[in-house]
């Protein structure tokens, strides 16, 4: 058995081919999809999040909302860019958020990717101290939110404060039990994995990935998933860690269908660079008939390796559309598989 949740990145164009064409639309429609994938039977929906592009942002109010209009599907991003923020602030948003959800907030967090301007982050009011990198910077962001999120106290209290204070030191408020293992980590590459794993985050790896070996992309996303788990074992950790892939699936069950995505031209990794330093494999798309789809999906290794899987969503084409594109995977494809 298998989670299959929706990955949206949220995009809008005020173009007349799209159908989100505001920020407004955007995340509206974010809501109703997930209201819509929950009635479908979905286990997830997730959202990723952009800074200074026409896409999903700032994700909290979009997880509260969310939360509050659904009452079983898990409610999460894949991912927050940890280089943009407090780690406090964040930890009281993420806790509000996944109590108004009910405790089904999975909120995945990572060092970002390259952003559509030079060091957003800058504008944030955050800079790397003396010697740090902006990665290194995100993962100390990181760690600090993890500390948070354990409601240990640790700010002193005020001998006179405005309402009377619990004894001892306090603790962020609101404080969600649970919500520190439903962290996850979006790892680009092996050793970004094996850290994740030391500070018992749960694994979220994308469709990029940093080209280790040269090896197929699926190869190589596999291979990272076992370095987590080996890793997560010989950390001691108790509880069972939970591993997520996205992937961008379509079956051809109609014309529209073929219209989109039958022209057969992402079926190939491909290799790019990130940054001027990091050559990365970016995985394929599949899009094809329900059998030869099953045929083709039951080879990926990392897939299978996995426990949650993640499809991303041509959110611009509409609700309605993007329903029938994850009806079509839980209906043609998962139960085939051994997903369902």
């Amino acid at each position: 058995m298998k989670k299959i949740g929706f990955l949206s990145f949220g995009h809008w164009t005020p173009s007349p081919q799209s159908e989100t064409r505001s920020a407004a639309d955007a995340l509206l429609q974010s809501i109703d999809l997930a209201v819509a994938a929950e009635e479908l039977g979905a286990d997830g929906a997730y959202f990723r999040v952009h800074h200074f592009a026409r896409q999903l942002s700032s994700p909290f109010a979009l997880l509260a909302a969310a939360g509050a209009k659904t009452s079983r599907i898990e409610i999460g991003t894949g991912v927050i860019d940890m280089r943009y923020e407090n780690p406090l602030y964040m930890a009281e948003d993420a806790s509000a958020a996944d109590l108004i959800a009910g405790g089904r907030l999975q909120l995945g967090i990572s060092r970002g990717s390259p952003e559509q301007v030079i060091d957003g982050w800058r504008y944030f009011g955050y800079q790397p101290t003396e010697g740090e990198t902006d990665a290194d910077m995100a993962r100390r962001h990181t760690e600090v939110l993890l500390d948070m999120l354990r409601g240990e106290g640790f700010a002193q209290p005020s001998p006179h404060p405005m309402f009377p204070n619990p004894p001892g030191l306090l603790r962020l408020e609101p404080y969600s039990a649970g919500l520190r293992e439903r962290i996850w980590w979006g790892a680009g590459s092996n050793a970004t994995a094996v850290w994740a794993a030391k500070l018992g985050m749960n694994l979220q790896s994308s469709t990029l990935k940093d080209d280790e070996t040269g090896e197929p992309f699926h190869i190589q996303q596999a291979q990272q998933i076992r370095a987590y788990r080996a890793a997560w074992k010989e950390a001691g950790h108790t509880r069972t860690p939970r591993v997520s892939v996205s992937r961008s699936i379509f079956a051809l069950v109609n014309e529209r269908d073929r219209m989109y995505f039958g022209r057969g031209d992402q079926e190939d990794d491909k290799i790019g660079f990130i940054d001027e330093k990091t050559r990365a494999i970016f995985g394929r798309s599949y899009a094809a008939e329900p059998e030869a789809l099953i045929a083709q999906l039951a080879q990926d290794e990392a897939i299978a390796e996995a426990d949650t899987l993640l499809l991303t969503v041509p959110n611009q084409l509409g609700v309605d559309y993007n329903v029938h594109v994850i009806e079509a995977i839980l209906t043609h494809i998962a139960p085939a598989l051994g997903w369902r």
